[in-house]
């Protein structure tokens, strides 16, 4: 977005430029103005019970820092303990093991007696604790209140303490939420700390990664010490260790009770922490106010009417979660340290990082193409760069390495997607090559990345086998393990590359890839008309049930079912034709059960548990390979299916710690959700197709970046759209009659307003053969 800002911010010069990148003239509708500030609405505590994973703490949209609390869950937050380990810089919201949470901080009291944040942990009552877009605060059960705040590289603290004269700020440098390999502590002078972390692990063991911190008080200690392991001293400047390892600093408060500090971190070097904090040092509370109105701008760019409070609440608050992340990953010179571990230059661009893609390329990429296309192209810009400095493109980054999380082929359709909103201009080429090598090759064994593990086989084969014996030759997770399901994900990367093949004139390769991306029909068994793995010989393998079969990630055959979107028409071919596949995703969706009690269902026969992935043959709401099937009913000609289970499936969104289905997956999950309420949604990834279905509110007011999209705007409308009245009559695009249930990226650009007509009952609209998305190819 680039637009002059209805608030002026009151912060310091690097707060403005802040600022100026992250947006400007708001478009909030009456209603929400009636409401108050868009930032009001949002609820940072959603998703942090039942393992949502998401955190409550500070953060600017696509911030370097969060800076949050852990309670000792594995990611972080978990709203049902009652301790605070620490405040610490980084978090990831959603991700399902541990990961980040450098530098737990924590003000205390009295001697600093324990190293160990378990044992020294602060007692504290949801009843002290609030939070809001870009400001987090608690009342500890010692008396001190804590709050934080955030600009891109830097986290502000500030603490009020009882009247004392022991007032003191742990660094614990040696315990983070990852794996901390090593970590060294200095207090620099008599208002400084720095550290240098390095940790590694995810899910499994990685690649270390090093992060720089550097910490400036507003006034100095009176007395400090460092601790390692048990020992605690006073007076030392400097430890280092491979365990327990921190630093402590104290302040008289028995007159001044405020304490202030900023943190600055960097994946550069010292020098870069040091260089960040000078940028964009600035006081608390201009700090904060400056957070939140970059936060009301962001937010703005959505404006709705119509739905209630509690929809709205949860609406504004997917919508805030799905702008914090990826991540700023460069400091603010420019440098940021690629995946070749080298320090490199970022000219004309700001580098980001964390790519949780096998969830991201479903709907949190096409959300930010949309609506942070600025952003978004420099995120798909600095995925080429980690081809170009690392020699492969990323499978699950962290930081600056790669964890190999997860499986098939994700960010193939991530960078086609942006290819296809017009992200890559000018670097076309750059990406297709990055991208054909990764679809035609391994990466050699000298690389960290698996890629696609299984291509020799794929290509020679049409599958990847299911080999759950085979030798791991690198961490994280492999293909093999899981070749039904990877083989379905190297046929959707197949699709949608050979339309960028197509487009770019490579007419062969689009041939190829177009072919390629029909090999989930090599392990479709006919006798069970289910998806199976094949062994290595060809034959099929594991249980004929398809509820139980083992070789898909995170799922079961009936889930995988549907993920076919480049080529739905040919993949209900197989098992009988439209009617027939509606027949089984009326039985997948408990179709009968869901018009009855459509949140009962969602919620009982649905939802089985935050992690339980197998052993179903219902559709699951919390988990990615199911987030497109929905829509599937779109293909099959009974588009008013679809509005009936995305609105169920919207019950399990609400405003409440619990109300999050599922790892929130760096934005996956909240983006299905604004997407699906606005009624547009990727139904092809990788592509430039969206599916249609009944919007929520009244009245969705899209504000777009110009650059992008010429009209500046888009506006949905759905005029009396309610539990009863939610089936789509007609549609009009600028006025003009829509029969067809999708719509491109072009229509987008080109048009400015799409109108649903709804009504009580189910219509004709859109049950044509020819309604539904093509196949690719």
């Amino acid at each position: 977005m680039r637009c002059t800002g209805r608030t002026r911010l009151r912060a310091g010069a690097a707060a403005l430029a802040l600022a100026a990148a992250l947006g400007g003239t708001a478009l909030v509708p009456p209603q929400a103005r009636a409401e108050g500030r868009l930032t009001d609405l949002v609820n940072p505590f959603i998703g942090t019970e039942n393992e949502g994973n998401t955190f409550p703490g500070a953060a600017v949209p696509f911030g370097m820092v969060q800076f949050s609390p852990d309670t000792g869950h594995d990611t972080g937050y978990d709203y049902k303990d009652g301790h605070i380990r620490g405040f610490s810089t980084v978090h990831l919201s959603g991700v399902g093991c541990r990961l980040g949470g450098d530098l737990p901080v924590l003000p205390t009291t009295g001697d600093v007696t324990q190293t160990d944040n378990a044992r020294y942990a602060a007692g504290f009552s949801h009843r002290d604790e609030s939070a809001r877009p870009g400001y987090y605060k608690v009342r500890l059960d010692s008396g001190i209140t804590a709050e934080l705040t955030a600009t891109a590289r830097t986290g502000r603290q500030r603490y009020t303490f009882p009247a004392t004269g022991k007032a003191n700020v742990l660094f614990d440098a040696g315990q983070s939420l990852h794996r901390t390999v090593s970590s060294s502590v200095q207090v620099v002078d008599d208002r400084t700390v720095r550290t240098t972390i390095t940790g590694r692990g995810f899910c499994q063991d990685t690649k270390p990664y090093t992060v720089y911190t550097l910490t400036r008080f507003d006034r100095p200690f009176t007395a400090y010490g460092t601790w390692k392991d048990d020992r605690v001293s006073t007076g030392t400047r400097a430890s280092s260790s491979a365990g327990r390892n921190g630093a402590w600093v104290r302040f008289d408060a028995t007159r001044n009770r405020t304490v202030e500090a900023s943190t600055a971190i960097s994946y550069v070097d010292a020098n870069g922490a040091e260089r960040n904090l000078r940028a964009e040092e600035g006081s608390f509370d201009r700090t904060a106010d400056a957070a939140r109105d970059a936060w009301e701008r962001r937010l703005s760019d959505v404006g709705v009417q119509g739905g209630s409070r509690t929809l709205r609440r949860t609406f504004y608050s997917s919508l805030y979660r799905s702008f914090l992340s990826p991540n700023v990953g460069s400091d603010t010179d420019g440098r940021y340290t690629g995946w070749d571990q080298r320090v490199h230059q970022a000219k004309s661009f700001t580098y980001y990082q964390n790519w949780s893609l096998w969830d991201t390329y479903r709907t949190q990429a096409q959300l930010l193409s949309l609506l942070a296309p600025h952003e978004a192209r420099d995120m798909a810009l600095s995925v080429l760069r980690i081809d170009a400095e690392g020699g492969w493109l990323p499978k699950w980054g962290y930081g600056t390495v790669e964890t190999n999380i997860m499986t098939g082929d994700p960010v193939t359709p991530y960078l086609t997607n942006a290819f296809e909103q017009g992200l890559l201009t000018g670097h076309e080429e750059e990406a297709y090559r990055a991208l054909k090598k990764n679809a035609d090759g391994v990466p050699p064994a000298s690389s960290p990345a698996v890629g696609r593990e299984g291509n020799a086989q794929y290509i020679r084969d049409g599958y990847v086998p299911y080999l759950p014996d085979r030798q791991q030759q690198k961490p994280g997770d492999s293909d093999f393990r899981q070749g039904a399901s990877a083989t379905l994900e190297y046929a959707v990367a197949d699709g949608a590359l050979s339309r960028m093949a197509r487009a770019l004139g490579h007419r062969a390769d689009a041939d190829r890839y177009a072919a390629r991306s029909r090999n989930y029909r090599k392990i479709f068994d006919r006798s069970t008309g289910f998806f199976r793995p094949r062994d290595a010989k060809g034959a099929f393998t594991g249980s004929a049930d398809p509820a139980k079969s083992p070789g898909f990630h995170e799922g079961t055959a009936w889930q995988y079912q549907w993920l076919v979107p480049q080529d739905l028409p040919g993949m209900m071919e197989l098992i009988g034709g439209r009617d027939a596949a509606d027949r089984r995703l009326d039985s997948f969706f408990a179709y009968d059960q869901l018009l009855r009690d459509p949140e009962r269902t969602a919620r009982e026969v649905w939802v089985n548990g935050p992690y339980d992935y197998y052993n179903a043959d219902k559709y699951n709401p919390q988990n990615e390979p199911d987030l497109i099937a929905p829509y599937t009913y779109l293909a099959t000609g009974r588009p008013w299916k679809t509005t009936d289970v995305v609105h169920a499936a919207l019950t399990l969104f609400t405003d409440t710690p619990t109300g999050m289905t599922g790892n929130d997956d760096l934005g996956t999950m909240s983006a299905w959700m604004v997407l699906s309420s606005i009624g547009v949604f990727p139904v092809q990834p990788g592509t430039d197709v969206w599916g249609l279905s009944t919007p929520v509110f009244n009245r969705v007011d899209l504000r777009l970046d110009r650059n992008w999209y010429p009209h500046g705007r888009f506006t949905v409308t759905a005029q009396g759209t309610s539990d009863r009245d939610r089936y789509v009559r007609s549609v009009q695009l600028d006025g003009r009659g829509l029969d067809r249930t999708y719509l491109t990226t072009a229509a987008l650009k080109g048009g400015e307003r799409l109108d649903f007509t709804v009504g009580p009952e189910p219509s004709g609209w859109g049950t044509g053969v020819r309604a539904g998305a093509p196949a690719i190819g």
